[in-house]
Parts: structure tokens; sequence; C-alpha cells
């Protein structure tokens, strides 16, 4: 390739083939510059498309003046194609097919005058007299039930009344908390007394939080008027509304003169009035009101263990002195504590040792019958009753030294009845031939050497 030598002069003059003054002057002022190839034309230069990031990343290795940028590697960049501006994505990175820009936007727009004569202008929506505001919708009585059912429901499962006034908090306002007493006592009505206690106790934890002694008063006098329609599924309404008034009169949410004073009694009807004679009577008992905090009993898995074998131990005396099985019924479904029906079977096969009569095998065994008949004892508590006897027999012994007859006795009694199974009779120990105690010595234990009478 041929090169041309030009020099630098100061004055702007070039001279082409030789140099001024010696050959052997200052050789720093010559550039040597390719000329074009081929035919000798000058090429167009040719710009190359590259984006600000792949120019810092070169700028320090090119020093070129025709260096020509590599492809475009970011085809899905968002950034401005056309080689001008900053380098920033279009629309603030909102762009796109089908994208009106980025979230939000619209905000930051300025306003566009709006044009009457524009075919879609309606002058009802923009007149200025027009303000518009934000309409809350009420809660109608029928629809808040619906939101505060689950809740008491789900509250007789977990029994914690902060989680329930939480879940108010969100729901309740204004005329609604006159409510919260009205519904809460309409469910635990169709409940046992275990759930209307756990009602009690919520209307005393949710005073002064949710509710207050108005809402509670409110509340009660919405129940007092709709008690004839309560009559239609709870018959003893009036006798239960009392005492949740009593109950709540002794926790200090409702005041005393709402039962001695109410107003309007004279309008109000007979089984309101009858509600109302209940509470007073309750709170003028000469206990004082202590005795208001077990209205309901203690029913439940919440009651200790001893009180239940007492009320069933109870249940048995009066089963035999009565012979009432539906009364007995009765008291074992309101003890409330399915899982633990095995202690009847225990204390009714004891009691029936103990007694070593054929009249107290013969109730028993009646009286067992007639609850496994009535599944009220599943089998599987009426094994584990049996099965517990059968472990305790050591002990039981020492009492009742006729024990092992009489508990033979009882099992095939009880067998022709059909209420134990042939696993539970094959589990049954039987004494020993080897008597270490006999029967008529009162349970002491023979000496090894027997001392000889003189």
């Amino acid at each position: 390739m041929p090169i041309d030598d030009v020099e630098l002069v100061g004055d702007g003059h070039e001279k082409n083939g030789a140099t001024n003054g010696s050959t052997n002057g200052d050789q720093s002022n010559v550039m040597r510059k390719p000329s074009p190839p081929g035919d000798g034309k000058k090429r167009s230069k040719k710009l190359a498309r590259q984006n600000s990031r792949e120019n810092a990343q070169n700028h320090h290795h090119v020093n070129g003046a025709n260096y020509i940028a590599p492809q475009r590697r970011w085809k899905n960049s968002r950034r401005s194609r056309n080689g001008h501006g900053r380098g920033l994505p279009k629309k603030n990175g909102g762009g796109g097919k089908g994208v009106w820009g980025l979230p939000g936007s619209e905000i930051l727009e300025e306003e566009v005058e709006i044009d009457q004569n524009d075919p879609n202008y309606d002058p009802e929506l923009n007149d200025a007299n027009i303000e518009l505001k934000e309409v809350v919708a009420e809660t109608t009585p029928e629809e808040f039930f619906k939101m505060i059912e689950p809740i008491i429901l789900e509250y007789f499962e977990h029994g914690d009344t902060n989680e329930v006034a939480i879940s108010l908090d969100e729901i309740v306002m204004g005329s609604l908390r006159t409510l919260v007493t009205t519904y809460a006592v309409q469910i635990a009505m169709d409940h046992k007394d275990s759930q209307r206690e756990m009602v009690s106790l919520l209307i005393s934890d949710l005073y002064g939080r949710v509710v207050t002694s108005r809402d509670i008063v409110k509340g009660y006098d919405m129940l007092l008027t709709s008690l004839p329609d309560l009559l239609l599924d709870t018959p003893d309404a009036p006798i239960l509304l009392g005492n949740f008034i009593a109950r709540s009169v002794a926790d200090d949410c409702v005041p005393p003169k709402y039962v001695t004073q109410h107003d309007n009694v004279e309008e109000l009807n007979e089984n309101a009035v009858a509600a109302l004679t209940r509470a007073d009577a309750l709170l003028s008992l000469k206990q004082g009101w202590a005795h208001l905090d077990n209205i309901w009993g203690s029913g439940g898995p919440l009651r200790p263990v001893k009180n239940i074998t007492k009320q069933m131990t109870l249940l048995l005396k009066e089963y035999l002195s009565s012979r009432d099985f539906d009364e007995a019924a009765r008291c074992l479904r309101a003890l409330e504590v399915p899982h633990y029906h095995h202690e009847l079977v225990y204390e009714a096969i004891v009691m029936a040792l103990e007694s070593v009569k054929q009249q107290t095998e013969e109730a028993m065994c009646a009286l067992l019958k007639g609850m496994d008949g009535a599944c009220l004892i599943l089998p599987a508590q009426m094994e584990q009753g049996f099965q517990r006897v059968f472990d305790d027999m050591p002990d039981i012994v020492l009492d009742v030294p006729l024990a092992y007859i009489m508990l033979d006795r009882f099992i095939e009694r009880c067998s022709r009845a059909g209420i134990i199974s042939d696993k539970t009779i094959k589990n049954m120990p039987s004494r020993g031939r080897k008597r270490f105690v006999s029967e008529g010595d009162g349970g002491h234990i023979k000496p090894e050497i027997l001392k000889y009478r003189d």
C-alpha cells in the first residue's frame, strides 16, 4: 500500500513528494496515513449502533476512529434505539406492545381540557356542581347474623375470647353493637349448658371493649321482645334468658335496677315478665351472687375429673333408688363427656361388686344395656371400663374378698345381655388356686410358720 508523506507546516501550506529543509529534519511533524484501497475512491463512513453500556465497555479497549461495534446483544432491551437520548428505557420501562405506559404514569400527565364539542361529551358527568362522596353500605341484621354466627361457633371450639373480640372489631360498627348480645344468646340457646357458660364469659370479656352496658341492655330488650318466637325452638327460653340476665348482673355488665326496676314492665309480654322474675329470684338468694358463677355448671372438658366422677356416682345411686332410665340418660348427656363414659362403666361394675346383692347386679346390668342400646356409651368405652376393672382387681379384692366370684357372675349376666364381646370375656382375670388370703380372715396375710397352741 503506498504511503504519502505529509508535512505539517505552521502557515497551513502542504507539499507532496518532497519535504522542506533537510532530509534529516524532525520527523515528529510527519503523519503517515494509509491511502484508500482499490480504485482510490473514498468510501462513506459507516456508523454502527451501540448502546451506552457497550460504548462504556469498549471505550478503554478501542481507540480506532473506524471501529465498527458488534451486533446488538440486548434485543429485548427497551432502551431507545435511535442513537439519541441518555440510554434510559422508553416510557420509564412501561413500554411494549399493548402497554400504555408505566402503571401510575397517568397521574403525572397534564390535565386535558374537556372539549364540549366532543361527541362523547356528557354535560351531566362534567358538571362542576356535582360532588362525589364515598358511601359505605350499612350491613343489614340478616347479613350481620351470617357474619357473626361462624365466629360464635368457632369460639365454641377454641374458647379464646380475645380472638372473638378481634374478629368483631372488623365487622361491628354503629347500631350493630346491640345485636352482638342478641345473636350470641340466641345461638347459645340452641346448644348445651357448656356453650351457654362460654357465651356468658364472652359477654363479660367483650364488655368495655366491643360493647357497652347500654348495648347489652338493648340486646336483652330485643330478646325479651322476641321471646314468643324463641319459644317455638326453645321451650324453656324464659328460664334460660333469666339465667343470662342474672349472670350479666353478677358480672357487673348490667345494672341491678334493670331487673328490679325495669322500664315499661306493663308493656312486656308474659314470657318476658317470667324471664325477669327468674332473674330477680336468682339475684335474691341468700347465698349472694357467688353461686351465679356456676349457674350453667362447669360442664364439658373444663370440669375437673374428680367432679365428673362424683356426678357419675350420684347418677348411679339415684338410678338404684328410682330405676328411672330416662333421667339417668339425661344426666349423662348433661355431663357432655363422651370420652369419659368408661368411668361410668367402671363405677357401675365396682358398685355391683361392693354391694354383693343380686338386685344391684340386675340394676347395673339393665342400666349398661340401656346405655348401649341408646348409643350413649360406645362399645370402645364399654370395653375400656371393663378392662379397667380387670386391671384393678388385685386392689378391689382387698376390700371385697368375694370380688372374683361376684365378677364372674356379673360378667356372665352381661354376656347373656349382649353388652360385652368375647374378647372382653377372654381378658377377664381368674383367681389362682393358691390362695394366701382366706375369705373370712379380714384380708390378713397368713404367716408362713404358724405357732402351735399350748
